[in-house]
């Protein structure tokens, strides 16, 4: 009867479902000589915990003022700032190119559009003397 009570413990302590008390009770068990066969992996786990539980640490600490993240806290706002400036003058830059392109569209435009006007002011002039020149021969034609 107490085998299959320890079973059923194990099975409550694998899904953490145990007490204080259950826990102990497993604790008492295992630490026994005469465990069962198919329970001997629970008797190692359970006595590690009783040894362990036992140890110390036996170096001393030593500590040491931390002084080395303020450092860093310096060199990163140092950092920080370069980047700022260095950015702010790139983007500058690439401000003033574009700036510079949008004036070049504008006079492209101004210039087109002068162009056109002068092109359409050269036809009228064409026109005007072609008909010159049609009165020309006719006058001519005349005159022989």
């Amino acid at each position: 009867m107490e085998l299959a009570n320890i079973e059923k413990l194990v099975e409550k302590y694998e899904n953490a479902t145990t007490t204080l008390q259950e826990e102990a009770i497993l604790k008492n068990y295992f630490t026994k000589e005469d465990v069962a066969p198919h329970l001997q992996e629970y008797k190692f786990m359970f006595t590690y915990f009783a040894t362990a539980k036992d140890e110390t640490y036996t170096k001393t600490i030593k500590l040491e003022p931390k002084k080395s993240k303020k450092r860093n806290f310096k060199w990163l706002a140092v950092a920080a700032s370069v980047m700022l400036l260095l950015s702010v003058f790139v983007g500058k830059n690439q401000y003033d190119e574009a700036q510079e392109r949008k004036k070049a569209e504008i006079i492209y435009a101004q210039v087109s559009k002068g162009l056109k006007l002068l092109s359409t002011n050269l036809n009228k002039g064409k026109q005007a003397v072609a008909t010159l020149y049609t009165y020309e021969n006719t006058v001519n034609k005349i005159i022989e």
